[in-house]
């Protein structure tokens, strides 16, 4: 039987400014741990920590833009309408220069011990 998933668990990002993460699928709203769906609200300025997870990540920005920095230090800008793929093992560090709504996928599912941020 398919299973209904009628509201997220909203939970506090990481970075230096406040940005909600609504998890509609994943660890903490349904116990799943192959994937995460999560949909993301970010301000303008906000930026996190780099990290190198053990997880793929593919980002589909809906408004606004999602810029992605490389270890290489070379920055995408990922616009409305575009998508990126952040490979596991991947050193990588997001922020919304001019804030942004976008959705996020992780597989396997999202977790903060499997994230390895800088400084943690």
């Amino acid at each position: 039987m398919p299973r209904h998933i009628p509201s997220p668990a909203s939970i506090q990002a990481a970075g230096n400014r406040p940005k909600m993460i609504h998890e509609h699928i994943g660890r903490v709203n349904t116990g799943t741990d192959a994937i995460s769906v999560a949909r993301m609200i970010s301000p303008p300025g906000w930026v996190e920590p780099g990290q190198r997870p053990e997880f793929d990540e593919y980002s589909l920005v809906l408004r606004g833009v999602l810029a992605v920095r490389a270890e290489d230090g070379t920055t995408l800008e990922v616009r409305a309408g575009e998508a990126v793929i952040a490979a596991k093992g991947e050193w990588v560090q997001y922020s919304t220069p001019e804030g942004a709504e976008y959705v996020a996928v992780c597989v396997p599912a999202f977790s903060p011990e499997t994230v390895h941020r800088d400084g943690d």
